[in-house]
This record gives structure tokens, sequence and C-alpha cells, in this order.
């Protein structure tokens, strides 16, 4: 009976998440098979790399191109590009999704606390938040890795989390300030719920996708943040690489002068798809979360193709023509 159930509750979670695939709008899913296969990479790529990452040919003349040997070539110094970039994917997708956990933690609390609560505390949260926004972000943050010239992947993702939380916390506190005031909201406030229990059974179950699509963004914003960091030399001195650290020594080695594609080609592209998933994913979440994007998009196709205007009909053409010229046929007929 035991086996039994299990194999129920395993058939009844598979249909589940067959059915939550399918209600997923087609950015969403292309978003998600992206990052699907970053996470991969980023779980297994160390495991996977053919050779040390580190290692170097004290022989070495030059990058040299793709070979059997070297599947994505070399660097000047004998390095292998392959390596290099299944180990770098690990150190920037955890910086991403380190940073998108945290900053979304924060954007959460602080943006419900204030849409909910209102009063003293809506107004001490959001002038928390507006300072936070005004800040110059890359400025501070090259200040703050320049006395920080080793920080690890922890203090980097903490840092670029404490500068992207504003963003989510001001569209979580709007979407709250107008949950509250909802007629079933009301009815749970009479019933005698406590405030705890309006905010994690009403709010923000609502808000689901709402938090998903900040998590999106700020993962983003993590992610091109650090790769632009340490292109610009900050944070690669430590023991962690990325693929940021890859294009950091793709300009400092003259990579691009010298014609070696191999080497500067693999880790802009995989930032530019990490990326790109994300972005669908972050549209996918707002068509998902918004009734009206998802209405629009619905209206596209009906019956399993692709819908237009039909042409307007002959009336409508006639009473676009000029009055004197309404009742004469457009082929020299008679009268309408």
């Amino acid at each position: 009976m035991a086996l039994a159930r299990l194999a129920q509750a395993v058939t009844a979670t598979r249909a589940g998440a067959r059915a939550a695939w399918r209600a997923l709008p087609t950015k969403a899913r292309v978003g998600a098979i992206f990052i699907g296969v970053f996470a991969f990479v980023a779980i297994a790529g160390p495991y996977l790399a053919p050779y040390d990452y580190t290692a170097t040919i004290a022989t070495a003349t030059g990058a040299t191109a793709p070979s059997t040997a070297h599947l994505l070539g070399t660097t000047s110094t004998g390095q292998d590009v392959l390596s290099q970039l299944l180990v770098g994917t690990r150190s920037t997708v955890f910086i991403g999704l380190l940073a998108g956990v945290i900053a979304t933690f924060l954007s959460v609390v602080v943006g419900v606390s204030a849409g909910f609560l209102g009063g003293f505390a809506d107004e001490g949260l959001s002038l928390l938040s507006n300072v936070f926004l005004v800040l110059p972000a890359l400025p501070l943050l090259i200040v703050i890795f320049g006395y920080l010239p080793t920080a690890g992947n922890v203090v980097i993702a903490f840092i670029l989390s404490l500068l992207g939380w504003p963003w989510g916390a001001r569209v979580i506190r709007a979407q709250t300030l107008s949950l509250r005031s909802r007629d079933f909201v009301a009815a749970s406030r009479e019933t005698g719920e406590h405030t705890w229990r309006l905010i994690f059974f009403e709010i923000l179950p609502n808000e689901v996708s709402l938090i998903a699509a900040s998590f999106v963004g700020t993962v983003l914003y993590a992610v091109l943040s650090s790769v632009g960091l340490a292109f610009l030399g900050f944070g690669v001195g430590g023991s962690s690489w990325s693929l940021g650290t890859m294009l950091y020594w793709v300009q400092n080695q003259d990579a691009i002068q010298v014609g070696a594609w191999w080497w500067y080609a693999p880790p802009g592209i995989c930032v530019a798809l990490f990326g790109m998933g994300l972005v669908l994913m972050n549209f996918g979440l707002d068509e998902l979360g918004s009734p009206r994007l998802r209405a629009a998009a619905s209206k596209k196709r009906i019956g399993g193709r692709a819908w237009r205007l039909p042409e307007p009909t002959r009336v409508l053409r006639e009473s676009r023509r000029p009055r004197h010229l309404a009742g004469i046929r457009p082929h020299g007929g008679g009268a309408a």
C-alpha cells in the first residue's frame, strides 16, 4: 500500500509539473531551457573540464586555434579555453542566483511591509528605498571592490544584492497597496485574521509572478554587473574564476588584436545567451501574471491558426468614400 501511494504521489507530481510547464508562455519556456542548461553547466562544469583551467604550457608562443586536443583552443599561455569556460560559468551563475535570492528577500520584506502596514512604516521604508535608489551603483561598486581586491563570490553577491533590492521593493509595494484594498482582504480582516496571516495567505500568493519576475531581473542585473566589474579588473585577484575574469584576460592579453576569436567569443556568447534566457523568462512571467498580456497573447491564435483583422465589408468601404460618390460602384456599375 505504501508503495502504491508513493507511486500515485509521483504520478500526480509529474502530471502537475507537465500542466505547469504547458501553462507557461512560450517566452518563459524558452528562457527556462536556457537557464536550465547554464545551471547544469554550473553544477557539472568543473567535473567535465578536460584540463586544469590554471595549467599552462611553458613553451606556448601564442594562442592556438581549436583542435581535437583543445576543442575551443588555448590562450596565449597554453591554458585550455573550454576548461576555463566550464569552470567560470559556475561562479557567474552562483553570484547571480545568490544575489537574486538575497535581493528578492529584501524586496519582499520591505515592499510588503511598507505597502500593507502604511503610515510611518510606509514612509520610513519608502525613504530607505529611495536612498538606495539614488545611490550611484557603478561608482560605489568600483570604490568598494577597490578596497576588497580579493573578494570572494559570496561577498560580491552580497554587495550586489544590497544595491539591487530597491527596484523590486518599489514594485511590490505598489502591488501590495492595490491588493490590501481588495474585497477578499477586507473580508479576511473582518473575520479577525491576524496581520501575518493576511500577508502570507492573502497578499503574497497574489504576488508570486511579480516576485518571480523581480528575482529574474535581479539575477540579470547581478550577472551583468559582476561580469562588467571583472572585465574592468575588479575582483580578479582572488581564487575565483568567472566569465568576467576570462574577458579581463582577453583584454589584457590583446586577444582581439591578434584575432584569437576562440578566446573571447565563447565567454561573450555565454553571457549573452544567459542574459537572453533571463530576459525571456522575465517577459514570460510578466505575461503570466498580467491578465491583460495573457488576453492579448491568446488572441493571436484562434483554432490553431494565426488571427488577423478581416477585410472590411463593402458597406464599410462605401461609407468611407466621398458622399457624392457613395452610390457609384468602383468599376462603373449602377447604384449600390
